[in-house]
């Protein structure tokens, strides 16, 4: 008879213990899957909490959040140029990525962190060229 109790004591501890954020690797790219200049993948959907980090792979490449496509109350972010750099995103909603030096070139990514709760807004950026080009088929892969 102590089996049943046991079990549902264990099942109880489980179910309540805090789930382990996850990691989230985000390559900067002279040339990828989708061409020259680019992150990748260009798309990420993670959880608060989750960490992102972008990895240098080639030389010349920052990751910057873009004025106007991140959550309200979530902090602007700018990495060093050729650097490694984690973030973890506690804020939930859409972060519109850019490599400073190559953004005209289309180097964006987008990154989904919970429900994506400032649609309209990151869709309503200011953005142009090969930028906004490529920001159209990442929009449509948020959930």
């Amino acid at each position: 008879m102590l089996k049943r109790p046991i079990t549902a004591v264990l099942v109880a501890i489980v179910m309540a213990a805090p789930v382990a954020a996850e990691t989230f690797e985000i390559k900067m790219l002279n040339k990828g899957e989708e061409g020259a200049m680019v992150f990748e993948p260009a798309f990420v959907a993670a959880m608060p909490g989750d960490e992102i980090t972008f990895v240098s792979v080639d030389k010349g490449h920052n990751a910057e959040t873009i004025k106007g496509m991140i959550p309200e109350g979530a902090e602007t972010f700018k990495s060093a140029i050729s650097k490694d750099f984690s973030i973890t995103l506690d804020v939930e909603g859409l972060y519109g990525i850019k490599c400073t030096p190559h953004f005209a070139l289309g180097m964006v990514a987008l990154i989904q962190v919970g429900e994506a709760v400032n649609l309209k807004d990151a869709q309503g950026a200011k953005l142009r060229g090969k930028a906004k080009t490529r920001f159209e088929p990442l929009f449509s892969q948020v959930q």
